[in-house]
């Protein structure tokens, strides 16, 4: 305090800066005060609340001042820059920190992969062509009429065997029987007809050879406008007996027309077989003279023919003497034969071009009937005991290409491998070439979230 007390009023004046205020003027004029007491009793304050009004030239003049100068020139600069600095290095510590932990798990955080595997197996496999077609019976005939008339009795109804020249049903007979007696009434009236031309032929020829022989005498006694006379008589009877020879004939053909008429009245089975529909009932009138009236159908359905329809796409690949297969709803059994006729005329279904391909397939049990829809298999190339993998690994590649396959090795490691396909199916693949039985390929990844995913589907059951 003594230091402070010998500097001339000007010069504390100009220590303090001329502060107009007499703040110099009163730290100047303070009291003594005990230094130790001072530290004692003193608040900790914080660096920058320690002189809140004080400018940094402040510091500079009073510390050229003494003992009592305030501290050197940018420690509190120093002091209020300290928080800042702090913030700054504890942002960079926490983008290293991100950036570490961003690396980590980009190089060993990746989820682990594992992977979906078909072994190759042994089998049979087939390349087939799918279609849908129905039963129909191998030969049939529809039973018409061929006389007009009243359907009187049927003798048969749907289900019935039947054995060939069977009754089947009667049609009224009257109008034949009519027919057939007005025929054999013209026949006689012929016949008679014809006795008397036949005796005018013999007095026509009598005459002219008397009339020839006399005149071939010359006495005049007969002329030769006479013998001419004679002459053309017996030529006209002879005629007329001739013609009357012919409507003979005419009039016995009409009698077989009416005697075949009446025996169209009795209709009888051409063929042996099963009636499996009747179009026309007891009673009903049948009109034969512009179009045949159908009464029932029989069918031999011993044998069965199955009309399978085929896209246009693949009946190219459909040829005859193929082997086929097919099975019908309800029933598990496979019924084989090979295919007989591809039918050259399409079919336009929903703007869809399909072509009938024919097969026929013994039914001696009768197991099959008609119009029963079948599911057909057309083989067009078949393998045994070949090597065998899901055709899903293949994805849409074609028969006789070479890909590459995905195969996982003993030692966990996945290996890519070139094979050739062969025969390819719904389901299964043949490998010709590249893989060995029991090896397995690679199916598809599976994740670790995938498989979390599908544990619990599975805990969570149906």
């Amino acid at each position: 305090m003594e230091a402070t007390s010998e500097h001339p009023p000007d010069q504390a004046a100009a220590a303090t800066g001329n502060d107009p205020t007499g703040e110099a003027a009163a730290v100047i004029n303070a009291p003594p005060v005990n230094p130790d007491a001072a530290v004692i009793n003193a608040a900790p304050v914080h660096p920058d609340a320690a002189a809140p009004d004080k400018d940094p030239t402040d510091n500079a003049a009073a510390s050229t001042g003494g003992d009592l100068a305030a501290p050197p020139v940018g420690r509190a600069a120093r002091l209020r820059a300290l928080p800042k600095r702090r913030g700054f290095w504890v942002i960079c510590l926490l983008l290293f920190l991100a950036a570490v932990a961003f690396g980590y798990h980009w190089a060993f955080g990746k989820p682990k992969v594992s992977y979906a595997t078909a072994a190759v197996v042994r089998g049979d496999i087939e390349s087939t062509v799918v279609a849908a077609g129905i039963v129909q019976p191998l030969l049939y005939v529809d039973v018409g009429a061929q006389t007009s008339g009243v359907l009187k009795s049927l003798k048969v109804k749907r289900g019935d065997q039947v054995l060939k020249d069977q009754l089947l049903a009667l049609i009224d007979p009257v109008l034949a029987d009519t027919a057939l007696a007005s025929a054999n009434a013209t026949v006689e009236n012929m016949v008679s007809l014809r006795s008397v031309k036949q005796a005018q032929l013999v007095l026509a020829k009598l005459q002219q050879g008397r009339n020839d022989e006399l005149f071939a005498h010359g006495d005049g006694s007969v002329s030769a406008n006479d013998r001419d006379i004679t002459r053309a008589n017996y030529d006209v009877a002879l005629a007329e007996v001739a013609a009357l020879s012919a409507q003979i004939k005419q009039a016995a053909a009409a009698v077989d027309t009416a005697q075949a008429n009446l025996g169209y009245t009795k209709i009888t089975a051409p063929m042996a077989g099963e009636v499996v529909s009747i179009t026309l009932l007891e009673g009903q009138t049948l009109n034969a003279n512009q179009q045949a009236p159908n009464i029932l159908r029989i069918a031999d359905i011993s044998t069965v023919t199955v009309w399978a329809q085929v896209s246009e796409a693949d009946i190219v690949r459909v040829k005859p003497g193929q082997e086929v297969y097919f099975t019908v709803l309800g029933d598990t059994r496979r019924w084989s034969g090979k295919v007989r006729q591809i039918l050259p005329t399409p079919e336009l279904i929903n703007n869809v071009v399909f072509y009938d391909v024919l097969f026929d397939i013994p039914n001696p049990g009768r197991e099959l009937k008609i119009q029963m829809t079948a599911q057909v298999f057309i083989v067009l190339a078949q393998a045994k005991g070949a090597l065998l993998i899901p055709a899903s690994v293949i994805g849409n590649a074609a028969e006789g290409s070479q890909i590459k396959v995905r195969v996982l090795k003993a030692d966990g490691k996945v290996q890519r491998r070139a094979i050739r396909i062969g025969i390819k199916s719904e389901i299964f693949a043949q490998v010709t070439d590249g893989l060995k039985e029991k090896e397995l390929v690679v199916v598809r990844e599976i994740s670790a979230k995938d498989k979390k995913k599908s544990s619990l589907a599975a805990q969570k059951g149906p």
